[in-house]
Formats: C-alpha cells, structure tokens, sequence
C-alpha cells in the first residue's frame, strides 16, 4: 500500500439481521463457562437467503461466525416477477409452523416476527404469511419459513 492511496474497501453483497442473541452455558468442575449464539439472517434482496447459528466467546464472534455459516447454507429463491412466491406453501421445522401465501403487486409484505427478516431478505416485497404452530421461538420459526421457501416450485 502506497501513501497518499485510499484503501479499496470491499462492499458486502449481502445485508445481514441478527435475529437472536442468547448466552448459553456449559457447566464445569468450577462453575459456568458462557458463550454467546448467534442467529444471523443472511440475503441480497434478490432472491439468495440464508439462515447461520453459531456460537463465540463474545457477542462479535459468535455473530461473524453466524455470518459465515448463513453464506454456507444460502438457498436460492425464484420469485414470481421478481416481488412475491410462486404459490402458496406450508411448512413445518420441529415445533414451528409456517403459513405462506402470494401476494398482488403493491400488497406489501405481511408477517410477523422472524418470517418476517427472512422473506424481506431473500427479497419478497408482496406476500402474506402466518405463523400456526404455538412456538415464539425466533429460530424454529425462521428455519420453519426456509423450509418453506425450499418447497416453492416454480
């Protein structure tokens, strides 16, 4: 690197969410050692999403390498003219339930909570959705809505 040379700064493809934060603790001989996980929400807005867990000694860590496991487990998503799904799909992850429908241009994005990052990151702009099963769970949730979007044929 030259003086005098502004430093080429690499623009990030993908804009992330953390979706949970939780510390978690493994119990020893001495008490309690605690980490932190991460879920991170991973997309480009145009149709590639991606959901990452992991778990660090710090809130930064355990985010980064949430980061680096959503790139890992991207899935691509064709939309119907590039703003909502194809048809409508349910789908269940362990206790979480998800409900998603397609949506007339201009709709807007209707859902809730975790479904919610995760569709407006793999860059849906019009759909309904609705989480059925009983869960608050951020996580279930999330991957609930992933599995759902993996049915989606086109």
């Amino acid at each position: 690197m030259f003086r005098g040379q502004p430093r080429m700064v690499k623009k990030e493809e993908f804009k992330e969410k953390v979706l949970d934060l939780r510390r978690v603790a493994r119990v020893v001989a001495g008490g309690k050692r605690f980490k932190f996980r991460a879920t991170v929400v991973l997309g480009d807005e145009k149709g590639r999403v991606g959901i990452g867990i992991a778990k660090g000694v710090d809130v930064a860590q355990a985010v980064a390498k949430g980061k680096s496991a959503a790139k890992k487990n991207m899935l691509n998503v064709e939309l119907k003219d590039g703003r909502t799904i194809a048809h409508e799909v349910i789908a269940k992850y362990s206790a979480a339930k998800v409900l998603l429908k397609p949506a007339k241009p201009g709709h807007g994005l209707r859902a809730g909570g975790a479904v919610r990052f995760v569709l407006a990151l793999a860059g849906v702009k019009d759909a309904t959705a609705k989480c059925l099963g009983r869960t608050p769970n951020k996580l279930t949730n999330a991957l609930a809505t992933l599995e759902a979007l993996k049915k989606l044929k086109v």
